[in-house]
């Protein structure tokens, strides 16, 4: 749903500022569509749709055994209760998980009031709750239970009917919206409870897009194995760099990812593109010109500083995913 009442930090678009145009060399890396189905595996990630009944990591473990593999993790745990989206990486992709964490998530559900409330008093007190919220997880929870601030980017109702409200909310990760419930009925003075809840984005993996089931996953890999057809798996599973498509990006020139790759920290020199969004100290990934995750930094200085600057460290290396000597050493290149 493109509305503005609708907005996570992830629906927040792109904007490049050309730094240094430069092409990148076919001789080294791949775009991340074209890659091998072998590696396609190995740095891939599936936007499943949950069922009722099952924790999350029993479906990822069911993941791992339809595949084969021996790692996967999910992008954020739902109750067994809960549908919807599962972000679910596979191989060495499940390392680039943590960057959902600033992409923010959205819920659909169905809260039961204790009282019949009118819905002025209801919309009222969600727009209280619109805002950063202070929260502790409930006893059911596999955090611990301090005090903790969690932001709510939009809490609308939807419909009530009698005594149960349709809601619509998006909100920070790691907010417990079985909690919000509870808390919103304290503040009607009357009390409440989470009823039903299906999750419908997390960052850009949403329900309306390529969102997958077990079954599909299975009947894919089943076909790919008799038939050697890689279409539908390829169809089903994306490439990691989807995880990151909400984070600003810095796009480094093909001599400077080598370095990146063996720890480098990225100098003034590497950059082409910087997104205009990039503050100084904000997570950021370092993409190749085709597009490949390199890893993360963390941006020393804001996005027009980067672009004027001639020297210097514009980003602090935090994380690699991409392999060393991928691309080659600027030296080698040179010689």
């Amino acid at each position: 749903m493109e509305n503005s009442e609708f907005k996570l930090p992830s629906d927040e678009s792109e904007q490049l500022l050309i730094k240094s145009q430069e092409n990148s060399n076919p001789d080294y890396g791949c775009e991340p569509e074209k890659r091998d189905i072998k590696t396609h595996l190995e740095y891939g990630v599936i936007n499943l749709d949950k069922p009722s009944g099952p924790t999350s990591h029993e479906v990822v473990s069911w993941v791992r055994k339809i595949l084969g593999i021996s790692n996967a993790g999910h992008g954020g745990t739902l109750d067994p209760k809960v549908t919807g989206v599962l972000p679910c990486a596979l191989g060495k992709a499940t390392r680039v998980l943590s960057a959902l964490l600033t992409a923010g998530k959205e819920y659909v559900g169905v809260m039961t009031l204790h009282s019949t409330e009118p819905s002025k008093k209801v919309e009222s007190v969600f727009k209280v709750f619109t805002n950063k919220i202070y929260q502790r997880p409930p006893l059911k929870s596999s955090v611990a239970r301090k005090l903790r601030i969690r932001e709510i980017y939009y809490l609308k109702l939807l419909e009530l009917k009698d005594n149960r409200v349709l809601f619509r909310v998006g909100c920070e990760a790691g907010t417990y919206i079985r909690k919000l419930c509870f808390d919103i009925g304290e503040a009607l003075c009357s009390g409440a409870h989470m009823l039903e809840l299906r999750r419908t984005k997390v960052g850009n993996f949403k329900e309306e897009t390529n969102l997958q089931t077990l079954q599909n996953l299975k009947d894919a890999y089943t076909i790919y194995q008799t038939e050697g057809e890689e279409y539908y798996l390829r169809k089903i599973i994306s490439p990691m760099e989807k995880m990151v498509e909400h984070l600003p990006k810095i796009f480094v020139r093909d001599t400077a990812v080598d370095a990146l790759c063996h720890g480098a920290d990225l100098a003034a020199a590497g950059v082409c593109y910087i997104d205009a969004r990039i503050n100084h100290k904000m997570l950021i990934a370092y993409m190749t010109l085709k597009k490949e995750l390199i890893g993360f930094g963390i941006a020393q200085k804001k996005a027009m500083d980067i672009y004027k600057a001639k020297s210097g460290i514009m980003a602090k290396t935090k994380k690699i995913f991409m392999e060393r000597g991928v691309y080659p050493r600027w030296s080698e290149k040179n010689k």
